[in-house]
């Protein structure tokens, strides 16, 4: 699980590289599956199934600014002030890896910045909840607390999972939540956690593409992720942020 999530955090830093104006994120996408399977492992997103028409037919999604996620990768360029969230998963040697980052893309308003600062506070406010004998309430409760406190909206549509064998496995996990509620934490359990945090109202809708969630009054969304796993009596970050944070440098 380790090497599969490590693995998606480089494809990420591979993908800060290259991140700014005028790239788009169809470049994005190739760099992605490319580096996926120069390194062994298969871009699990691409060709997953679903209920409401084509497989996703990319690597990694593209949420540009107010698309929260699931965004499909298109010959549009990124311009100056763009955010875009990628959502990366691999399958190496029979085990899943799975792990967001919000980019910014150029000068962006800091306004922005703060969402993402916020956003990305959560995961950790999330991740230092799952503790063996809480609830998966108390993840949810943590994260939907810190980001509402600061004026954002939790989406309730979409929500974090469990993860191994499979890109997606019970249980479910919420950013949002009562603390004591949900299933039990127990040590051996991983789960991918990833707040999606709005700069306005929480309401979203799905576009006719079939994928994209889009916020409905049009304001920016943040997305960020890793995946723990609860060992030795709390939790261990498999995937990394380390080496896109050595790329990107401090921006918010």
């Amino acid at each position: 699980m380790r090497q599969a999530n490590l693995l998606v955090g480089k494809t990420l830093a591979e993908i800060a590289r290259v991140i700014k104006p005028g790239v788009t994120t169809n470049e994005i996408d190739k760099l992605a599956d490319t580096f996926i399977r120069d390194n062994g492992a298969i871009p699990t997103f691409k060709g997953v199934p679903s209920p409401y028409g084509d497989s996703f037919p990319a690597s990694v999604c593209c949420s540009v600014n107010e698309q929260v996620v699931h965004g499909i990768p298109s010959d549009v360029p990124l311009k100056d002030g763009d955010i875009v969230s990628v959502d990366c998963g691999t399958l190496l040697n029979g085990f899943n890896g799975d792990s967001c980052y919000t980019f910014c893309v150029g000068e962006v308003s800091d306004d922005v910045k703060t969402l993402l600062k916020t956003t990305k506070e959560s995961l950790y406010l999330g991740i230092e909840s799952a503790l063996p004998g809480r609830r998966i309430g108390d993840i949810g409760y943590a994260i939907q607390k810190h980001c509402e406190g600061n004026g954002y909206g939790v989406v309730r549509e979409l929500v974090g999972h469990g993860i191994g064998r499979e890109m997606h496995e019970d249980p479910m996990v919420p950013n949002y939540g009562k603390r004591g509620n949900g299933i039990l934490i127990q040590n051996g359990l991983c789960i991918a956690i990833e707040p999606m945090i709005t700069m306005g109202k929480r309401d979203v809708y799905l576009d006719e593409d079939g994928w994209s969630v889009v916020t409905r009054d049009s304001l920016p969304a943040a997305h960020f992720e890793h995946t723990i796993a609860i060992h030795n009596g709390g939790p261990d970050i498999l995937s990394s942020f380390e080496e896109i944070e050595c790329v990107e440098g401090s921006l918010y």
